[in-house]
């Protein structure tokens, strides 16, 4: 009797086992958001051999000091903008989207997947796709930033042609605190789900100066105080509990370029400041350029594609 009993407990066991596995299954495969909003700010060409020497205290003393970061974050090669802008928004890299150069318009080698908009999928047409009601927007002032976004998934395209950022220290860049109003302007008013804020003026000060000259350095100092506006904005527009600002880049730099294999070229920094992000905290997790997507894709709660191949930087979470 008792040897029945017990066949009979674990079969019903079993069974019960058995009909939990689906919702198991479900729950582990849908991704819990950790934030309502992500903030991206990328600077073309900021290297992280500059950080040691760079006068940024939002970045430095504020937003490092109460987030996460690396500095070892890896481009893809070669180590130019087109590609590398399309791995942090394309969550993969060149031998997937298929840029292959520092101005790509469109893939050099056919992408390994497309989505409905005919483009290798971006982390806005994730967004799109999952969460079609969120509100996306990018602002940039280089229109090679516009092939790697999939403008179809943007909702507010804002794009500004300097026509050069000026250089003697930046004495121009009066055009770049302009630039960035816009970007607070909108903040505040729109209150977008993801924001892709680009800045191409330090890139501009490293092919016509030099990475790591005093102009270089100047123009740094410039965007530190153009990101506190930024960071102002989120807490303007009440926000800020809600949100994760991330700061990412596409390549470092020698000399007056890069698109080599030197790690002055292909490091650059990756910052996250905000809800639910450790602070203080240096990521010790081996970084690729095709990551920042994924974690962004990871904060806002959405399933990454089968074809990305970027992985979130989960140790950047408190909880």
């Amino acid at each position: 009797m008792k040897k029945q009993e017990t066949t009979a407990g674990l079969i019903s066991a079993i069974f019960l086992l058995l009909a939990l596995v689906p919702s198991a299954v479900q729950a582990k495969g849908k991704v819990k958001a950790r934030a309502k909003h992500v903030i991206m700010i990328g600077i073309d060409g900021w290297a992280s051999k500059s950080i040691a020497q760079a006068d940024m205290p939002t970045v430095k003393d504020f937003l490092m000091q109460n987030g996460s970061w690396t500095l070892k974050k890896r481009s893809v090669l070669p180590s130019a903008s087109a590609i590398n802008w399309a791995s942090n928004l394309m969550g993969a890299g060149t031998e997937s989207h298929g840029y292959t150069k520092w101005n790509s318009q469109r893939p050099e080698i056919p992408s390994s997947a497309i989505n409905s908009h005919g483009i290798f999928p971006t982390i806005f047409s994730v967004l799109k796709e999952q969460r079609p009601t969120a509100k996306t927007a990018a602002q940039f002032d280089w229109d090679g930033i516009r092939y790697v976004l999939d403008t179809l998934a943007v909702d507010d395209i804002m794009y500004t042609y300097h026509g050069g950022y000026g250089v003697d220290s930046c004495k121009n860049c009066g055009d770049t605190y302009e630039y960035t109003q816009r970007a607070v302007d909108y903040i505040k008013a729109e209150k977008p789900t993801l924001f892709f804020l680009y800045f191409g003026g330090l890139d501009e000060q490293g092919h016509d100066k030099g990475w790591y000259t005093p102009d270089y350095y100047a123009f740094e100092s410039v965007l530190d105080e153009c990101i506190a506006h930024v960071v102002q904005a989120v807490n303007d527009a009440g926000m800020m509990d809600d949100t994760v600002i991330v700061l990412t880049a596409d390549h470092g730099g020698t000399g007056k370029g890069h698109g080599g294999s030197t790690l002055d070229e292909m490091l650059s920094p990756f910052v996250v400041y905000g809800k639910g992000i450790r602070r203080g905290f240096e990521i010790t997790d081996a970084m690729m350029q095709y990551d920042v997507a994924a974690t962004v894709a990871y904060i806002l709660g959405l399933t990454p594609p089968q074809a990305w191949v970027g992985r979130p930087m989960t140790q950047i979470f408190s909880r």
